[in-house]
């Protein structure tokens, strides 16, 4: 299936190849077909200068489609479905503080409808999929996607059909099968499952948004950079810190920022980009730490599971984004990643899945080895909700048994006031 300019509208004008630079239109496809190398959208840079103001993003709807001009598609009425993006930009003194830096926020993506970033990138894809004929929709998932593909779909009336792990967590499995969707848990890992959607893609008249409508799936995270920017008044953060699963969102998010200095609406430098991942699914930064220009699969053994790919797509282009930015990518241990969502937690009042401890537990290392210098404005980006992973935070936190009278009370308090906090132990 293709779609026509008129059917997508906007700026985007065609796919083109990352490797060998070959140009399609706008059409149901992730790989060229004369190299194999991924295709990402083209835009009419032109026509994107002409028409993209700030004013003109002012004026839009409260949410991702706000940059409509610099998405591939957007719907003729965005107050349709599930209202994506405009997330919280946090400023977080005592985070700040505590790691001895003095201008930290933390992006919060908890605020999107299903909790996740994946919201935004979600939203453009059932777009372009409606926009390309399709009505049905699937995709391949560690968790957050699949809760994102299952809850648009449904607030847009469309079929769907979601691809797991067998191993996700319990409360992603029940947050995703509550929507009328059609829910398969795949015996292997991410890598298997994504292997099996990418199968299944080829003789199936449906949109699987990380597979054959990937292009356009992945122009949504750009959003993450807008609007941070946005909300910092139209100027730019000094550093950003980014999870990196398949590496799509850190590539992506950099685009963004590359897009507002080209296009005038902000002036100075890209930040420097940190990317983050789990030492148990660990594989660019490990290819990041031997100086390596490619990527090695793993096998993913990590609590941090909505990180665990195995075999990241835009891992080498995750590498390329990290030399071009002056940035680093690190890795963390599962223990890190408790510690991070527990300091994240008592210092902002945000709650984090395990990619957000990973996050947090890099920035806390980078602080610690003094690589991020304390006057630098840093963006923590923080792209899930803890409730989705209470079982990584459960052995570490528990309520205190009293009985119903005050000196059960005090004997208690007294007790587990006698005990090392947080602060000490990560100290």
């Amino acid at each position: 299936m293709s779609g026509t300019d008129g059917e997508f509208g906007g700026c985007a004008t065609g796919l083109h190849c990352k490797e060998c630079g070959h140009r399609t239109g706008l059409i149901a496809a992730y790989v060229c077909e004369y190299c194999f190398g991924p295709l990402e959208v083209e835009y009419d840079r032109e026509r994107l200068a002409a028409t993209v103001t700030r004013e003109r993003i002012a004026q839009g709807p409260l949410n991702l489609w706000r940059y409509r001009d610099l998405l591939p598609c957007a719907p003729h009425d965005p107050t349709l479905g599930l209202s994506a993006g405009l997330t919280p930009l946090v400023r977080a003194p005592r985070l700040a503080q505590r790691l001895g830096l003095r201008n930290v926020w933390v992006k919060n993506e908890t605020a999107n409808p299903t909790h996740s970033f994946k919201d935004r990138v979600v939203s453009v894809a059932l777009q372009a999929a409606q926009c390309l004929g399709y009505s049905t929709v699937a995709c391949a998932s560690t968790g957050n996607l699949a809760h994102a593909v299952a809850a648009h779909a449904s607030a847009l009336g469309l079929e769907s059909y979601v691809f797991v792990p067998s191993n996700l967590e319990a409360q992603k499995i029940v947050a995703t099968a509550v929507f009328d969707t059609t829910l398969l848990a795949v015996a292997g890992t991410y890598d298997d499952v994504n292997r099996l959607c990418g199968e299944l893609a080829a003789d199936r008249p449906w949109a699987f948004v990380n597979v054959n409508v990937r292009p356009y799936y992945s122009e949504g995270s750009k959003t993450l950079a807008y609007e941070v920017a946005e909300q910092l008044g139209w100027t730019l953060p000094d550093r950003c810190i980014v999870p990196i699963a398949s590496g799509s969102l850190y590539t992506k998010i950099h685009r963004g920022y590359q897009d507002l200095l080209e296009l005038g609406l902000c002036d100075g430098a890209v930040p420097t980009l940190d990317g983050a991942q789990a030492s148990g699914c660990g594989p660019v930064a490990t290819a990041w730490e031997h100086g390596r220009d490619f990527v090695s699969p793993v096998h993913p053994d990590t609590i941090a599971k909505s990180l665990a790919i195995g075999n990241p797509a835009d891992g080498v282009f995750a590498l390329e984004t990290a030399r071009t930015t002056g940035g680093s990518i690190t890795a963390v241990t599962d223990d890190e990643i408790v510690d991070g969502i527990r300091l994240l937690a008592e210092t902002t009042g945000i709650f984090t899945e395990t990619a957000g401890g990973v996050t947090t537990a890099v920035m806390r290392k980078l602080a610690d080895r003094g690589e991020i210098d304390p006057e630098e404005r840093v963006v923590l980006y923080i792209t899930g909700d803890g409730l989705k992973t209470l079982d990584a935070v459960s052995p570490h936190v528990a309520a205190i048994q009293i009985d119903a009278d005050v000196a059960s009370f005090e004997a208690a308090t007294d007790a587990a006031s006698a005990l090392p906090t947080l602060a000490t132990t990560i100290a």
